[in-house]
């Protein structure tokens, strides 16, 4: 196993204001005596991974690429007024890919057991043929599972999970959740039938309407309809949904997250009895936790005083509801892979062909139903 070399992606923001993609190649390391060496063989492209690999301040339009294979180095320019923000990372070769799939092909005296394993795990540095990580930060897949359906066991599924179980920890009793297509959405949808908790969701095409219909959704809402705001109040009377999830952060020009909210309201108030002017006591929550749309988020608070808007990230949300709980989460993952958390994927690109400024182009876009899947060895 010393005698292995593995390749990985790399990305930096120089001085000079450029990022630069490429592929480096290092040892592989020899596993301690609770790791686990793991051949990488499927990443999948997250929204998340791309704030590291080409920064929300990279010129898309600036893009160019030059060598081959191995030497592929992709340039982007960065938004002069935005390279202030980058200072943390200049000058710093970063490895890439929160998570994936793959196989254990070497392990430490204590964990010996794992070798041959599917697992999926979220180690960081996962655009790479081979990562070195401890045993216990590995989901071990059940036999038959392959690398591919292992790759996206993490991000995904646990935030999934983590909505429902944050509304459980928050006394609501109900969801709405935006970008709802996504396979994330099409995941949460899967839970939600499974748990019997009403979930309102909020998508922007026909064809998405029609897919989360085939999935056997109840409540769905399109904001190209022009009945939007009325189906959305219809659900909410019908679901008294106080709690959503909002992917997007600038969707529907800004304002959906207020839409929401405004939404919460008046389907609260609509077998109010009393008038106030300070609105109605229920508390309505949104929570963002993606970016797919930059546009800035826009509140016309239509929507009383009880209410709050904020941010959702799984890693503190993991830290607040404990290991115990954490583990039964992932317990249901590595089940389910196969059917709740199944993904999607519309391409497999090896390390040299996601530096593709036209790849790049297309799953920078973050848009619902293209999702690439990342394949190291390919």
């Amino acid at each position: 196993m010393t005698e292995l070399k593995s390749k990985e992606i790399r990305s930096e923001i120089t001085s000079e204001g450029k990022l630069n993609l490429s592929i480096a190649t290092s040892d592989v390391p020899i596993p301690g005596d609770d790791e686990v060496l793991i051949k990488v063989e499927a990443s999948p492209i997250n929204p998340s991974d791309l704030g590291l690999l080409i920064s929300f301040a990279a010129d898309l339009d600036s893009i160019s690429s030059s060598g081959s294979g191995d030497e592929t180095v992709t340039t982007m320019g960065i938004h002069p007024g935005l390279m202030q923000s980058m200072k943390p990372r200049l000058d710093k070769s970063m490895q890439v890919g929160n998570e994936g799939g793959g196989v254990i092909v070497d392990a430490g005296k204590n964990v010996k057991d794992l070798i041959g394993k599917t697992v999926g795990v979220a180690g960081g540095a996962m655009y790479s043929q081979y990562r070195c990580l401890p045993a216990m930060s590995c989901l071990v897949m059940n036999d038959g599972t392959t690398s591919t359906e292992a790759a996206s066991s993490f991000v995904n599924p646990l935030t999934a999970l983590g909505f429902t179980e944050t509304m459980k920890l928050e006394n609501h009793t109900a969801l709405v959740h935006t970008a709802a297509a996504s396979n994330l959405g099409q995941m949460l949808v899967k839970i939600c039938l499974a748990d019997d908790i009403p979930l309102v969701n909020i998508v922007r095409k026909q064809e998405h309407v029609d897919l989360l219909k085939n999935l056997g959704a109840k409540y769905i809402c399109n904001t190209s309809d022009e009945d939007f705001m009325k189906c959305l109040i219809d659900c909410l009377v019908e679901t008294g949904a106080t709690l959503g999830f909002d992917a997007t952060g600038g969707g529907n020009e800004g304002k959906l997250a207020g839409q929401i909210l405004s939404a919460m309201e008046i389907a609260a108030n609509k077998n109010a009895t009393e008038y106030s002017r300070y609105g109605s006591d229920t508390y309505k929550q949104v929570y963002i936790y993606g970016g797919l749309d930059p546009t800035p988020t826009v509140l016309n608070r239509s929507f009383g005083l009880s209410w709050g808007l904020g941010g959702w990230l799984l890693t503190p949300f993991i830290g607040r509801v404990g290991m115990e709980k954490f583990q039964e989460m992932r317990d249901r993952v590595a089940k389910e892979i196969k059917t709740t958390f199944a993904s999607n994927y519309t391409k497999e690109v090896s390390l040299e062909e996601m530096l593709a400024p036209d790849a790049i182009k297309t799953y920078a876009k973050q848009a619902t139903g293209t999702k690439y899947l990342v394949t190291p060895h390919k």
